[in-house]
């Protein structure tokens, strides 16, 4: 499909399911052309350069500005982050009536943090950091998934030099 003459792809997302619903979530986000600003696998170990350190600092800080949201696993590696992001109920505010039931959706939440950390980047001189346009998620359906998810995020340092330059993994 073509909007402003170029390709737009189809979302994966659920067309049925509210994102801003309580859950479990599973994320990934790349950067742009999966160029590695963050660090790098030494001996199967991700160690996290500046910007990388910046990196997990915002993701574990999501919670800070969401108070009805919780970070579950996650792994900062070269070019991409994984991670679970638990949205609880809405917090009920008995002030300003305008935050009233407010809902946070998932998308509200990626944006920020995309948007924070790129800031970051260009104010400490990484002017070319860019994170690729749109970002993976999966509802986590069962305790099983979320086993297989977490052992997932845990392994991925681990796998990297066997799995970075498959075609399929970016």
């Amino acid at each position: 499909m073509l909007f402003n003459n170029k390709f737009r792809v189809e979302s994966t997302r659920l067309k049925e399911w509210d994102y801003s619903n309580p859950w479990w979530y599973y994320i990934t986000i790349s950067t742009k052309n999966h160029s590695p600003f963050f660090g790098e696998v030494i001996h199967r170990k991700m160690n996290l350069n500046k910007l990388g350190i910046v990196t997990e600092k915002c993701w574990v800080d999501i919670p800070k500005h969401y108070q009805n949201v919780e970070i579950d696993y996650y792994v900062i590696m070269p070019n991409h982050i994984h991670g679970i992001i638990i949205i609880n109920s809405t917090v009920e505010t008995r002030h300003a009536s305008s935050l009233q039931n407010k809902s946070i959706t998932l998308s509200n939440i990626i944006g920020s943090f995309k948007s924070v950390v790129s800031k970051q980047a260009r104010e400490s001189g990484n002017n070319n950091f860019s994170w690729q346009e749109r970002f993976y998620d999966r509802i986590i359906r069962n305790e099983k998934e979320l086993f297989n998810i977490r052992k997932y995020i845990q392994q991925n340092p681990i796998k990297w030099e066997l799995e970075k330059d498959k075609p399929e993994n970016l």
